[in-house]
């Protein structure tokens, strides 16, 4: 996930009545890829061709379009759609339909790796041979994770001339099919998946369809070669047009449109216009989603500048779901394919999967992000990973209606951005208020809370865009003893976390564009009041620690998919500015919450992980100190997980939201699985003591409640009233297992 992939513009009252039209241009499309041939990419004879920058010579064009064709991902999706194509491989499995809770008992507790912080096991060692250790699995094995989600780890960046440019935004710019050599090879890939699953875990890979890097396939594109230019939303622009295109500076080979140049090319019918999107907005660098091209010369010996769309750096093109060759689905198919059939995952991520779609509509407006084309692209991916036995998971933060509508088809999961802010911000305030207003209307939509991935810390910022709110900004919502707009309440939420979490409060943590760069542990400390996190005495570790594990246990102890990142486990703080002030420059703070951590502790000498990035402090350590200590954050969090998985949480149901007094309490009931029992996460996030009486309709008077994670802790039972007494102390969760029809005698 890059950049804030918060819609800006969906209408979900808009989407829900377009998107039955949307939706039927599925089997169109699937008619169209079966009647394109995935070989016709080769049908365009190269001609002598030569570009403006970075050109090989004349004489040798012809053998370097070829260099660019064999390394495109087109040409590879196309020799693996052969492998497929006809085969009964195909036909195995259900796929129409979104299946959350298969996603989630395959793996419910995941790992989330990000290749880039990785310290290597040993000096020299690859992040794949680190990711492969069998220490580590063992260690995983111990604190109960089934799953690691690896990030992108293919080839990403560009190509200029025949040379390969890094990537400029974590490896979110793919450009091969090929595991980056930075991280290992496809044989160390293949070796952690099978490390995975001789400890009863999957892998959970990545796919992007939504743009790629600049590599084989955008090159071939500027050359107009074959069906590569349908790959991408880009434009032709006509040499009389070529002044409204200012020149591209000397070593670059675009240059970003101000928004005048991106209005005059809009009146001229060139492109849909400007987005206004916001992300990754930087004066002089990025003003407008637009960029242009140099001149170059195509295959076909005409001269071209090409402007084209890019919702994030400009070194990330966007793909154009809707071109008459579909080489945008023949690509991102692919992809999908090797990811299960050659690498071996089980799932993938579809990276900001809700900008598959543009245009200008009748009205003038330009609709972007949550387009019905990208519920429509989001069908045809994921049906195609689970006709392969495989699982896909969304991240991008929605409102809640058009998460209603995008669950009747696309992906099986979909990352919990909904409760995320509003969990961060009850332990901000001590006030649960805005958690249980968000579980209250995620009951209203029918939001069912296994289809969702409650993580900890990623690599992305934490998102405050509190999605819901942008288009019900007139709405309005109980809040407080009064009424607000929702763009009031969105408003007060975000003025109180950024309150806490940056500036003087904590600056430690920096603004990120709708959200702040920090890691979990930071949070925690904000919440704390901690300003200084240097030398920080054993009894503010403690303190952090504390929060810490209260956070992951509100996210653990709710259906759905649990995830925990390396940050985490370690008890990783944020790096210090001036530690990664290189790459601050285009405006990114996110690397300050992306330092590096030596899981196993085995490479103390280590001050930077092999992409460069320098080692964080680690309030926790290691794992396996960790988990000989019974009171370490991972020893706790082993705890946690394994009363999660006695009580098969992860497929419950969601059956009440009890009405509670206290400011900080937060209280949800479900159903379990296969039983008529119930279990009841409470959760004080506040610092002081509750008590409590709450009714609890789902259980009758007298049924017994024991703890779940304590089995020493004294039976209680359901009041004649109908109310469960609760006794929580400041920062406190517990979740009680109600034995229904047990009554006490």
């Amino acid at each position: 996930m890059q950049g804030s992939k918060q819609p800006a513009n969906a209408s979900g009252h808009e989407l829900a009545t377009r998107t039955r039209c949307a939706k039927r241009m599925l089997w169109g499309a699937v008619v169209v890829i079966h009647a394109l041939s995935w070989t016709a990419l080769a049908t365009a004879a190269p001609a002598a061709a030569a570009s403006a920058a970075n050109a090989p010579t004349a004489a040798d064009a012809h053998a370097y379009i070829r260099w660019l064709e064999t390394r495109s991902m087109l040409h590879q999706a196309a020799a693996l759609a052969r492998r497929y194509s006809g085969n009964s491989i195909q036909w195995q499995h259900p796929y129409g339909e979104p299946q959350p809770r298969a996603a989630v008992a395959r793996a419910s507790v995941w790992f989330t790796a990000y290749p880039a912080s990785t310290i290597a096991v040993t000096p020299g060692a690859s992040v794949l041979a680190t990711l492969a250790d069998e220490r580590l699995w063992r260690a995983f094995e111990a604190i109960g994770i089934q799953g690691i989600h690896t990030g992108p780890m293919k080839r990403s960046g560009g190509v200029r001339g025949r040379a390969y440019t890094p990537s400029v935004d974590g490896n979110f710019d793919r450009i091969s099919f090929e595991i980056d050599p930075a991280f290992g090879t496809e044989a160390q890939y293949k070796a952690m998946v099978a490390a995975a699953a001789h400890h009863g875990a999957v892998v959970i890979g990545d796919i992007i369809p939504g743009h790629t890097g600049k590599g084989a396939d955008f090159r071939l594109a500027e050359r107009a070669y074959a069906d590569y230019p349908g790959i991408y939303h880009m434009v032709s622009i006509e040499p009389a047009d070529w002044a409204l295109l200012p020149p591209v500076p000397a070593g670059q080979d675009a240059v970003n449109l101000s928004p005048a140049a991106v209005d005059e090319l809009q009146s001229k019918g060139y492109i849909v216009g400007q987005l206004h999107s916001g992300i990754f907005y930087a004066p002089g660098v990025k003003e407008t989603d637009w960029s242009a091209t140099d001149v170059v010369r195509g295959v076909d010996g005409i001269r071209r500048r090409w402007v084209y769309l890019h919702y994030f750096k400009q070194g990330q093109p966007t793909l154009n779901w809707l071109d008459p060759s579909f080489a945008a689905e023949r690509l991102v198919i692919g992809d999908a394919v090797d990811e299960l059939g050659v690498l071996g995952d089980r799932m993938v991520r579809l990276d900001a999967n809700g900008l598959l779609g543009i245009e200008r509509n009748r009205s003038g407006r330009v609709q972007w992000a949550g387009h019905p084309l990208s519920i429509t692209a989001n069908q045809l991916i994921a049906d195609m990973v689970r006709k392969l036995d495989g699982f896909t998971f969304e991240e991008l933060a929605l409102p809640l209606d058009v998460m209603k509508e995008m669950s009747r088809g696309g992906p099986d999961l979909t990352y919990d951005f909904v409760t995320r802010p509003a969990y961060d911000h009850a332990l901000l305030t001590g006030d649960a208020e805005f958690l249980r207003l968000l579980f209250q209307l995620m009951k209203q939509y029918d939001i069912d809370p296994v289809r969702l991935i409650h993580a900890l810390q990623n690599h992305d910022e934490l998102t405050m865009g509190i999605s819901h709110f942008g288009p019900h900004a007139q709405d309005m919502f109980p809040f407080r003893g009064g009424q607000l707009t929702g763009e009031q309440l969105r408003e007060l939420v975000r003025r109180e976390m950024y309150d806490r979490l940056i500036g003087e409060s904590a600056p430690y943590n920096l603004k990120f564009g709708e959200g702040v760069a920090s890691t979990t542990a930071t949070v925690a400390a904000a919440a704390l009041g901690i300003r200084d996190l240097n030398a920080l005495p054993p009894s503010d570790v403690e303190r952090i620690k504390r929060l810490h594990l209260l956070l992951a246990f509100y996210n653990a102890m709710q259906p759905g998919v649990f995830a925990v990142s390396g940050w985490d486990l370690v008890g990783a703080l944020t790096l210090p500015a001036d530690a990664v002030r290189q790459r601050l420059g285009d405006g990114d703070t996110r690397w300050i919450n992306r330092g590096a951590y030596d899981l196993l502790g085995t490479n103390p000498a280590a001050t930077r992980s092999a992409a460069g990035l320098p080692r964080a402090v680690a309030l926790y350590g290691a794992l396996p100190r960790q988990l000989e200590d019974p009171d370490s954050f991972t020893s706790r969090l082993a705890r946690i997980l394994k009363a999660r998985a006695e009580l098969h949480l992860s497929t419950a149901r969601l059956i009440d939201l009890p009405p509670v007094r206290a400011r900080g309490l937060f209280v949800v009931v479900h159903q379990l699985p296969d039983s008529a029992d119930i279990e009841v996460t409470a959760i004080n996030f506040a610092d002081r003591p509750v008590s409590e009486s709450v009714p609890l309709h789902a259980a009758p008077p007298g049924s017994k409640c024991t703890d779940a994670l304590d089995s020493q802790a004294a039976t209680l039972e359901v009041s004649p009233d109908g109310t469960l007494p609760l006794v929580l102390q400041g920062y406190e969760g517990k979740a009680l297992r109600i034995k229904v029809g047990d009554k006490g005698g």
